[in-house]
C-alpha cells in the first residue's frame, strides 16, 4: 500500500504541475487505533512552480489539491493536499491539523529541508489556546452529533476521548499533542476507566463493528464531566503570531530549493 500511496503522489505532481516534498499519515492509522478496513488518510505539502505565485490573479486560484475517495487494495485511500503558502498561514493561526501533519509518525514522503524548517519554526508561532479550541469544538461536536442518548455510536467515543485527552495534553505540557492514543490515554488515572477504553479500543483493532450500542457508563461518564469542565474555564483569546517575515523567507527558500530559481 506504501508504494501504491507513492506512485499516487508521483501522479499527482505530474497532473498539477506542482512538487509533493511531504505526505503523512493523518487518521486512525497514525492514531494507532486503526483496524484492518480503517481509510488511509494521506496528506501531503506542495509547491507550485514560481512563477504561478507571481500572478495578478492568485488570490483566485485554488491552494488545495484533492482526489476523489478510492478503494485500493481493499482499502479506502483518502488522499488530499494543501500548497505551502495556504500552510504557512494556517501556521501563523497555529492550526492543530496541520501540526499533527508535522508530527505523524507514519511519514509516506520528506524531501529537502522544507519541512524541517517549518518544525523549526512552530515554537514562534504555537498556541495552546487555539489548539484548545479546536479540540473542544471537536469533542463537542462528535459528542453532540453521536454520542447522546442510552444507544450510541461506540465507534465515536474515540473522536471524542482524543480531543478530550488532547486539551488534558495541553493543560499539562508545553510541547505538541502526540498523535498517538496510547501516548494521550496514559493521563487517565482512573483503572475502571482504563479498563473501558482499553476494552473498546482492542475490539475496534480486530475490526468488531463498532455501531450503535448501549453506552458504556463509565466513558460516557468521563466525557460529560470532561465537557464540563472545560467548557467551564476561561480560555483566553487567541490571536495570530504578528511576525510573518520569518514565514516569507521561509517560503522564498522553499521555492529556491524546490525549483532552483
Amino acid at each position: 500500500m506504501q508504494q501504491e500511496i507513492l506512485s499516487r503522489l508521483d501522479e499527482i505532481e505530474k497532473q498539477e504541475n506542482v512538487v509533493i516534498f511531504y505526505a503523512c499519515e493523518s487518521g486512525s492509522r497514525a492514531w494507532g487505533f486503526s483496524s484492518k478496513d480503517s481509510d488511509y488518510d494521506v496528506r501531503f505539502l506542495y509547491l507550485h512552480p514560481q512563477d504561478w505565485y507571481l500572478a495578478i490573479d492568485t488570490d483566485e486560484k485554488r491552494d488545495v489539491i484533492e482526489r476523489p475517495l478510492v478503494n485500493v487494495l481493499d482499502s479506502i485511500l483518502d488522499i488530499n493536499g494543501w500548497d505551502l503558502k495556504k500552510a504557512l498561514k494556517l501556521l501563523r493561526k497555529s492550526n492543530p491539523p496541520l501540526l499533527e501533519w508535522l508530527n505523524s509518525p507514519i511519514i509516506y514522503r520528506e524531501k529537502y529541508k522544507i519541512t524541517t524548517k517549518i518544525r523549526e519554526i512552530i515554537p514562534q508561532y504555537y498556541s495552546q489556546v487555539a489548539c484548545t479550541y479546536h479540540y473542544l469544538n471537536m469533542a463537542k461536536g462528535n459528542f453532540r452529533e453521536y454520542l447522546q442518548g442510552e444507544i450510541v455510536w461506540l465507534k465515536k467515543y474515540f473522536y471524542v476521548l482524543r480531543p478530550l485527552l488532547a486539551i488534558n495534553w495541553l493543560e499539562n505540557k508545553s510541547d505538541l499533542v502526540p498523535l498517538e492514543f496510547d501516548i494521550l490515554v496514559e493521563c487517565v488515572k482512573s483503572p475502571e476507566l482504563l479498563e473501558a477504553i482499553a476494552n473498546l479500543l482492542e475490539r475496534k483493532k480486530q475490526g468488531q463493528e463498532l455501531d450503535r450500542a448501549p453506552k458504556i457508563k463509565v466513558i460516557s461518564d468521563f466525557i460529560e464531566s470532561e465537557l464540563k469542565r472545560i467548557t467551564a474555564k476561561t480560555i483566553a483569546e487567541s490571536k495570530p503570531k504578528s511576525d510573518v517575515e520569518g514565514l516569507n523567507n521561509l517560503f522564498r527558500m522553499a521555492l529556491v530549493e524546490a525549483f532552483h530559481v
